[in-house]
């Protein structure tokens, strides 16, 4: 179980996230948005490293309220994505207040027969690490080449990670607001990065995330449950 930590009220464009105070993962103010998230999912992959077995539920999920501001860059074409995203992590803070890490909310989930469960703080988690992924294929497809455009990456990217759990509705509608998807140049002054800075710290997130990812889809799989959902 999670002691008692101070907290606090963070606003965004989707709504507010609950956060702990954690010396750990403060912010600098000197950064920009998107080296705050590689930093803080930087520091999570350490974590790991130092200890292989469990992710801490406050760490994880304070580090993924980061990765809203990435959403909002993006606009109304993923808006679905970012309000499904953010009320998942909103639900993992307020689980962190009882389960001390991730391997705890597969033990209990397993035990109550309630993973996949509408609502359940392992679907969530799901949820959030298909949010998760769909930034890094996204960030892959964009370093890939100067010339391919945010619209071609997030296509590539949405069909290749979200795409398969969404309804016609949901997927037809997200390709619809791919035209409305901010221009390579536009995204680089909303993140307030520089092509070559860009260039570091997406590269930052996706080696740093993936290992974050990777043992996510191993908590399911270990405990023999499939990631077809």
């Amino acid at each position: 179980m999670m002691g008692e930590e101070m907290e606090s009220r963070s606003s965004t464009p989707f709504g507010s996230f609950t956060e702990t105070d954690n010396d750990s993962f403060k912010e600098s103010e000197s950064e920009t948005p998107l080296a705050a998230v590689a930093e803080a999912f930087e520091e999570l992959a350490r974590s790991l490293e130092n200890n292989s077995e469990d992710l801490k539920v406050a760490a994880f999920s304070y580090a993924c309220s980061l990765v809203s501001v990435l959403f909002n860059c993006l606009g109304f074409a993923f808006k679905f994505a970012e309000m499904e995203y953010v009320s998942k992590v909103n639900d993992l803070i307020e689980a962190s207040k009882t389960y001390d890490t991730l391997n705890n909310i597969l033990d209990h989930d397993v035990e109550h027969d309630m993973v996949a469960k509408q609502g359940s703080h392992s679907r969530n988690l799901r949820r959030v690490r298909l949010g998760l992924d769909l930034i890094k294929a996204l960030f892959e497809r964009f370093l890939s080449s100067n010339e391919y455009s945010l619209k071609e990456a997030a296509s590539t990217a949405y069909g290749q990670v979200c795409a398969p759990f969404h309804t016609w509705a949901v997927r037809t509608a997200v390709g619809a607001g791919m035209c409305t998807l901010p221009t390579r140049e536009q995204l680089l002054l909303r993140l307030n990065e520089t092509e070559n800075s860009v260039q570091k710290e997406m590269r930052r997130y996706i080696d740093a995330c993936s290992p974050i990812i990777e043992y996510i889809d191993n908590l399911f799989l270990s405990r023999n449950i499939s990631l077809d959902w």
